[in-house]
């Protein structure tokens, strides 16, 4: 336990690369329609590509089948009972376009949060087995990191939500990534155990988000720049992830 304060600070400043994702789609101002279906779509292909290349991957081999399938079905059905949630709220009305928009970026907020814990624990097991592995690993989090923020703030902004919560709520996604890593090093001897489940929960938030929030949303704007957009972040993010070491 050595090297916790590195551990807590690569962990750190890869969740605060989703803070700076916020900072650079409230810097740049309200996109077109377009732009935001490419933007939504191409989070959502990034998600995709964490998701098949990174997680479930991952998940496979630290753990058996069974824990995995079911952490994935417990992520979609959080998610799902998460969005139910929030639709009540509004009981029987119909949902504006400012509603939605809301309700997607609290969703995908609370999908990086849950996938950010798993991360962090990956972060300080790797660098508890290998010096320098974990720092690796957190430059990969790091470049999924940055889109999320940016999937986060998107939606939030075009909801006209003021722009000092939505950084907030990004700063505050930010510390899952260490206090993930601190989980890892309290429960470092059973990690082994159960970090397949919550790659799979992670996995199952995630792909929820992508089909029934980010995807429907990016298409409403633009079809065409939705799967353009959709294409790119997966294929990018799918080489990126097979390429940085895991």
């Amino acid at each position: 336990m050595q090297d916790f304060f590195e551990i807590i600070w690569i962990s750190t400043i890869a969740g605060l690369a989703t803070t700076l994702g916020s900072l650079l789609v409230l810097i740049f101002g309200k996109p077109k329609e377009r732009v935001l279906a490419a933007l939504l779509a191409g989070a959502g292909g990034v998600m995709l590509a964490v998701v098949s290349v990174d997680l479930l991957p991952e998940a496979w081999e630290v753990g058996p089948p069974f824990q995995v399938g079911f952490g994935f079905v417990l992520g979609l059905l959080f998610m799902y009972l998460a969005d139910i949630r929030l639709n009540n709220s509004h009981h029987s009305l119909p949902l504006s376009r400012r509603q939605r928009l809301k309700r997607t970026g609290l969703l995908v907020a609370t999908g990086i949060a849950l996938h950010d814990i798993p991360e962090g624990m990956a972060i300080a097991v790797s660098q508890e087995a290998a010096p320098g592995l974990g720092l690796l690993i957190a430059l990969g989090i790091t470049l999924h990191n940055l889109p999320e923020g940016m999937a986060t703030t998107a939606p939030l902004k075009m909801a006209q939500i003021r722009w000092w919560k939505i950084l907030l709520l990004n700063v505050g996604i930010a510390f899952f990534t260490p206090l993930g890593a601190m989980l890892g090093l309290l429960a470092l001897e059973s990690v082994q155990n159960s970090l397949a489940f919550f790659l799979a929960f992670a996995a199952g938030a995630m792909t929820f988000l992508v089909f029934a929030e980010l995807a429907p949303l990016s298409r409403e704007r633009h079809p065409n720049y939705a799967l353009l957009g959709g294409a790119v972040g997966f294929i990018l993010f799918s080489i990126i992830s097979l390429l940085l070491p895991s």
